[in-house]
């Protein structure tokens, strides 16, 4: 296992972790740009759960491959809607941030496949 994987995967799991809770709890910040971009409050536990599912399953990747391959890839498509989401609402100003969930989950998934 590559310490370029072990670095960037960890800190992928932590980022979507962390993402995920904010989702939870609502904190103010995700209210507010899920409303900028049109997605409904009630949609927030399931989309805090399926980013907590790709956090665990990269976490359960580390033991068995596979099972990393799929949660990256359901994130890297994950990220990729949140992405859409953004540019259909029109709301740019901070698309760095989904774009940057989709950075480390692509990098995740390409370094677990090259190993």
């Amino acid at each position: 296992m590559s310490i370029a994987y072990l670095v960037v995967t960890t800190i992928t799991v932590v980022v979507t972790a962390g993402i995920a809770v904010a989702d939870y709890i609502p904190a103010g910040f995700v209210l507010a740009n899920s409303a900028e971009v049109g997605v409904r409050r009630s949609w927030l536990p399931m989309l805090g759960t399926l980013k907590l599912a790709g956090a665990l399953g990269l976490l359960a990747g580390l033991v068995v491959p596979a099972i990393g391959i799929a949660a990256a890839a359901g994130l890297v498509l994950f990220f990729l809607g949140a992405i859409v989401t953004h540019v259909r609402a029109g709301v740019l100003y901070n698309i760095a941030f989904p774009g940057a969930y989709l950075l480390l989950s692509t990098a995740s998934l390409v370094l677990l496949a090259a190993k």
